[in-house]
């Protein structure tokens, strides 16, 4: 995404215009040019890439669009990392142990470097020379941080991660975003709710999978104390939004003017008949490492229960419950599994009063117990259905022992 120096937009009576760059020779040419900047800066310090896209600037008036493209090929298609023979704070110790042990003289320097590229030779195994370990000797730098990889996009998909780009940025300082998702493939629906939970975005959820569900998210203007943590991640739901097929947003906007230095409250409306392109993939995210690492352990288990992602939504007063996997026996019978694992004490809070309200006789509940329940305000004897509690890592012999004993019948 961009930062908020880099958005441009303009105002059309009581709304917010995004900039947006069409796919013309001349913003195509643009963003090629970047690209190539890129992809011959590979190896080079992040000062030299810096200085070269300051070059290609100029004097010109566009130079803003310039710097957000280059922003995102920076942030999202660059790899950067430390180069250096070893620490840098303990190859600093070393040079600077090794100066210390003679008056200092800036003709000693080379000797130094020498002396220290042998001893590092020798204790690596490998060969250093003095030139790496004089570029090593403050590596960790930003600025001097190593282009290393560049994954160069092409320069259309580059534009069009700029016009996303642009249109988040209005999410920093949103005050509400209504989304009306209109009826859909209730995968599409899945996709946008985990997202929602993903992101642990405050959302009120009305409607059903049959009809559509009108979703208010509050923005991080409207909390008690801004966030900008928060804001970002409102902004992250908007490429999630683009797989779905038919929906409608509104958001009302806490603008500063900055000329003014007042307040405004703007609008932003956008639709399915949108342009924007989503860099997102389609499949389903996972909320957890404890979540991923329970679905691929499921694969190597013995068992007639087939393992299912987010298959079912179940509609609550204000929101929709997406219970993480169902597990379904050659029977017919299924269970429910939500997995419940390292949250903070707002989310727990939240999560068990879902439970409580879904009422479901077919839903199990796997709680880390490393999850300070008591402080969090969750009396877990009151919750009306089954637990199961796990240490670092759910195991599926855990669950499979609790259905197997609940279900007898399903094994013959």
């Amino acid at each position: 995404m961009l930062t908020s120096d880099l958005l441009i937009y303009r105002y059309q009576g009581e709304s917010l215009v995004p900039k947006a760059l069409s796919p013309t020779p001349a913003h195509l040419q643009m963003a090629q040019t970047l690209i190539t900047t890129f992809a011959s800066m590979q190896g080079r310090s992040r000062h030299d890439l810096d200085q070269t896209l300051q070059d290609l600037e100029g004097d010109q008036t566009d130079y803003r669009i310039k710097r957000g493209l280059a922003h995102l090929l920076s942030s999202s298609f660059s790899t950067f990392e430390t180069v250096s023979p070893m620490d840098p704070v303990d190859l600093r110790q070393l040079v600077f142990s090794l100066s210390a042990q003679g008056a200092p003289a800036p003709q000693k320097a080379p000797m130094i470097l020498e002396h220290a590229a042998q001893q590092l030779t020798q204790s690596l195994g490998v060969t250093v020379e003095p030139h790496q370990v004089q570029s090593g000797l403050y590596a960790d730098l930003k600025e001097n941080q190593i282009l290393v990889q560049f994954e160069a996009p092409t320069p259309e998909a580059l534009l069009h991660r700029y016009n996303l780009a642009q249109v988040q940025g209005l999410f920093y300082r949103a005050y509400q975003v209504v989304i009306d998702a209109y009826r859909n493939d209730p995968g599409e629906y899945k996709l946008l709710f985990r997202y929602i939970k993903l992101f642990s975005l405050m959302a009120y959820i009305e409607g059903q999978a049959d009809h559509g569900f009108t979703i208010t998210l509050d923005g991080p203007t409207s909390l008690f104390q801004a966030s900008t943590r928060y804001g970002l991640a409102l902004a992250k739901l908007i490429p999630a939004l683009l797989h779905v097929t038919k929906w409608r947003l509104t958001a009302t906007l806490n603008h500063r003017d900055s000329s003014s230095q007042t307040t405004q409250r703007l609008r932003y409306s956008l639709n399915s008949d949108t342009a924007l392109q989503s860099h997102y993939p389609p499949g389903k995210p996972f909320d957890s490492l404890i979540e991923e690492q329970f679905y691929q352990s499921w694969s190597r288990q013995k068992t007639d229960w087939v393992l299912e992602r987010e298959v079912d939504l179940i509609p609550l007063p204000g929101s929709v419950m997406i219970p993480d996997f169902r597990l379904v026996h050659p029977t017919g019978k299924t269970y429910l599994l939500e997995i419940v694992g390292y949250w903070r004490p707002d989310y727990l809070k939240k999560k068990f009063a879902q439970v409580q309200k879904a009422n479901r006789t077919d839903l199990i509940l796997a709680v880390s117990d490393r999850l300070n329940l008591e402080k969090a305000g969750v009396n877990w004897k009151q919750v009306n259905v089954p637990i199961v509690w796990f240490k670092q890592k759910l195991s599926p012999r855990q669950i499979l022992d609790h259905i197997n004993a609940a279900s007898p019948e399903a094994l013959g």
